[in-house]
């Protein structure tokens, strides 16, 4: 059975409260939403007493209630008035086909145990509990060897036959033969493979086309791994590079040829800068970054994705230079926010399980690591959809899509606000209600 059929199949056995996602009614009366606070993801200070106008999936009117109110004769009132409302969060790292992998026992046990149908089941689960919290848009940074599931699931959420988020899938990554799990001393066994194995410069310019066919909307690649601290008095982080310079450039080349933005994994300070001089788009976790890195950053206008959720779930059982790592990626990140590093939220979930973790928790860790919350508001919403090439997301205007969230405090004064939603809409189709 494939795993699409699956999907639908779902569908039969699934709580019936979300076993269909509700379809916009271009019948449907506008929605007038009544604002007490907004934060549009734009504006530098939230605004108070604001009218929402909503005309089937997108924001028609942003002003003064009084005002707003005078053009929505008719519409269906949404009042909010006791609560802050913004738009609806975007995570650009995640894995829904992932259960959490804090050690290489729990990772093998998913792609030996887990067939791909089941694993499409609970990637269905995952997608309704990131909508629930508040995200209305994902970046999918593959599958990890569930092949092209992402975009399965994707398309059932489009067609509005499961709820979730927006999906940019990204499919199977890459990283060449014998650098990714599951690898494995016996070499009469064939195990299955995390990403799509690729070697030479003509296999990475055929990978990126095969899964630009099946439906990538990005492009990822494994720049590297073994990450380790050098001797006294080297205090970077040093990892191994897995492409040569000619073979990423040849993935970049060719994602970019076929209008397709790069995403690399990019831990250590060596993976940091081979995938800077093959000139991807966005640098993902970036524990190893350095000052003369981060002005790379700057001056290519590359996107940091430091994902610090999962950087402190997986210290602990991971050991070794994981924990000092994440000190390391502090300090980065602090130096980066001075130089005016465009950091955008990701989180990595999938890799801390979806049902232990609320992703908002991110907002958190980038106050405590030296953000503004309307810095750390922004890096998760207008700057997120900024990263994805989608003006249409992100922000509280006009002809954006009507993708909202609420809470009920001030998540200016407490950021962790941000981690309780009461009110979630994805175009102007209400999904949690306070």
């Amino acid at each position: 059975m494939r795993p699409s059929f699956v999907l639908i199949a779902l569908l039969a056995v699934a709580p019936t409260a979300w076993a269909q996602a509700p379809r916009p009614d271009s019948s449907a009366p506008p929605v007038l939403i009544k604002a007490g606070r907004l934060i549009d993801g734009r504006s530098d200070a939230p605004q108070s007493g604001v009218g929402i106008l909503i005309d089937g999936n997108r924001i028609k009117t942003v002003g003064p209630l009084a005002q707003v109110q005078g053009q929505a004769r008719g519409a269906r009132v949404i009042d909010l008035s006791q609560m802050t409302v913004l738009p609806g969060f975007i995570d650009t790292h995640t894995h829904l086909l992932l259960q959490g992998d804090p050690t290489a026992e729990s990772y093998n046990d998913q792609l030996l145990y887990q067939s791909t149908p089941y694993r499409a089941i609970l990637a269905a689960r995952n997608a309704r509990i990131a909508l629930e919290h508040g995200f209305t848009a994902i970046r999918d940074l593959e599958t990890e060897g569930a092949m092209y599931v992402d975009v399965d699931v994707k398309r059932a959420v489009d067609r509005g036959e499961i709820p979730g988020p927006r999906i940019f899938a990204s499919t199977r990554a890459m990283a060449p033969t014998g650098m990714y799990p599951i690898v494995s001393d016996n070499w009469e066994l064939e195990l299955p493979h995390g990403v799509q194995p690729v070697d030479g410069v003509e296999g990475a310019r055929l990978a990126v086309r095969q899964q630009v066919a099946h439906g990538a909307d990005w492009i990822k690649f494994y720049s590297d791994r073994r990450y380790y601290f050098g001797p006294a008095p080297d205090s970077v982080l040093h990892s191994w590079v897995n492409f040569t310079d000619e073979e990423a450039r040849a993935i970049v080349d060719e994602a970019h040829r076929l209008g397709r933005k790069v995403a690399a994994h990019a831990i250590g300070s060596d993976g940091i800068a081979a995938a800077l001089r093959a000139g991807v788009n966005t640098i993902e976790h970036g524990d190893g970054m350095t000052d003369s890195l981060l002005d790379v950053l700057v001056a290519k206008g590359v996107y940091w994705v430091p994902t610090v959720t999962v950087a402190y779930y997986v210290a602990g059982p991971r050991g070794g230079p994981w924990g000092p790592m994440v000190e390391h990626q502090r300090r980065a990140f602090a130096r980066g926010i001075k130089k005016g590093v465009r950091i955008v939220l990701g989180t990595d979930v999938g890799g801390f399980p979806w049902t232990e973790l609320n992703q908002a928790k991110e907002f958190e860790y980038y106050v405590q690591y030296g953000m503004t919350p309307m810095q750390a508001i922004k890096s998760g919403t207008s700057l997120a959809a900024e990263l994805l090439g989608q003006r249409d997301l992100g922000t509280v205007t006009p002809g954006a899509y009507a993708d909202l969230v609420a809470v009920a405090g001030d998540p200016l004064k407490d950021v962790t606000e941000l981690s309780r939603v009461r009110f979630v809409m994805k175009g102007g189709v209400t999904y949690l209600s306070p």
